[in-house]
């Protein structure tokens, strides 16, 4: 998070800003930033996620054909295609605001349009490759470089985006299993209507918690090694807000290429935060099979070619346009050379 009192902005970036950004971020990514015990951990982890989502799928898809999922793809037509895409994309361009928010957090004044620009191909790169956190935020030290950014202000935006992806997700899966049918969530997900409402109000009450302490805890305190401010309330509820927004949209990308009345939003977001979550914790790529298997589990009334589809339509929208995007703005920036710093 925010650096209490920031170094002053430097001239240009150390040959390894990954290592350099990697000790101003706590320590929450990647084995190779944890002790040995805690990286093998990480690793039986992902071996085992990755293993119980490769059998899920194989079980959930064994049966369906390569025709009948372009059949289902067929079904979709050009408008959610279309929607698909823009609902990325405003993803995309939300967390660009989030960005630029968290940027005037940290103390470094940035314009929309470059934090915009810099979130979407730090984002874009880092959800495909994976250890989000250090990959995003060493792409954007070298972004932001000639525009007066520290690299300790670099990793509080990172934070700031990281705890506003959070609290998004979180709400709108609280949100979703509060207010899913329990019978419906009962027949597609197989949760009981009380454990979905336990597990609704545990998630928004950490969300109440932490918008909570930024109304009331304004001074510094130590986390990780390092000297934390909490946001202002304003900027909690902003980053509540956007992120909320945005994880809905997300989640939408994939629900409208499902057969319309198959499946409610609200019991559909309720298992799509999981699923999110343990792609992310296993550290596999773009949580490729991970998340696709957690998914297929815990929606498992769903006919399987749809559902096939579905994940293929959500990873082209909103894992390889992006990625595409990206790689060409990061190219653009690299070709253009280190931009000088701005007075």
């Amino acid at each position: 998070m925010r650096p209490a009192d920031p170094p002053p902005a430097q001239e240009g970036l150390p040959d390894d800003v990954e290592t350099e950004l990697a000790a101003a971020l706590p320590q929450t990514q990647g084995a190779r930033f944890l002790p040995m015990l805690r990286g093998l951990a990480l690793r039986m982890v992902a071996v085992l996620l990755l293993g119980a989502a490769a059998f899920v799928l194989w079980r959930t898809f064994r049966e369906i054909r390569p025709e009948d999922v372009l059949q289902a793809m067929g079904a979709w037509g050009w408008r959610i295609s279309a929607l698909a895409v823009l609902f990325s994309a405003l993803s995309f361009l939300l967390m660009g605001i989030v960005e630029w928010i968290g940027l005037r957090w940290a103390g470094a004044r940035v314009d929309l349009g470059t934090a915009t620009a810099g979130f979407i191909i730090s984002s874009g790169i880092a959800h495909s490759l994976g250890s989000t956190l250090i990959v995003s935020g060493a792409i954007r030290a070298r972004i932001y470089a000639g525009h007066g950014v520290s690299l300790r202000q670099v990793a509080a935006t990172t934070l700031f985006q990281a705890i506003a992806f959070t609290l998004g997700l979180s709400a709108v899966a609280g949100v979703g299993l509060l207010l899913a049918g329990s019978q419906e969530i009962a027949a597609v997900a197989g949760l009981d209507g009380v454990v979905a409402d336990a597990l609704g109000l545990i998630l928004l009450g950490s969300v109440a918690a932490y918008v909570g302490l930024c109304a009331v805890f304004h001074r510094p305190v130590r986390a990780f090694g390092h000297s934390i401010r909490l946001p202002t309330l304003r900027m909690a509820l902003t980053q509540l807000g956007l992120g909320a927004i945005d994880s809905a949209m997300a989640a939408a990308i994939i629900w409208i290429l499902l057969p319309a009345g198959s499946v409610g939003y609200f019991t559909f977001v309720g298992a799509y935060a999981p699923s999110v979550v343990a792609g992310l914790i296993s550290h596999v790529p773009g949580g490729v099979g991970v998340f696709e298997g957690s998914l297929s589990a815990l929606l498992g009334g769903l006919p399987a070619a749809p559902l096939a589809a579905a994940f293929l339509g959500y990873r082209l929208a909103f894992f390889v346009l992006p990625l595409l995007v990206a790689s060409l703005g990061l190219a653009i920036v690299t070709l253009r050379g280190p931009p000088s710093r701005q007075a």
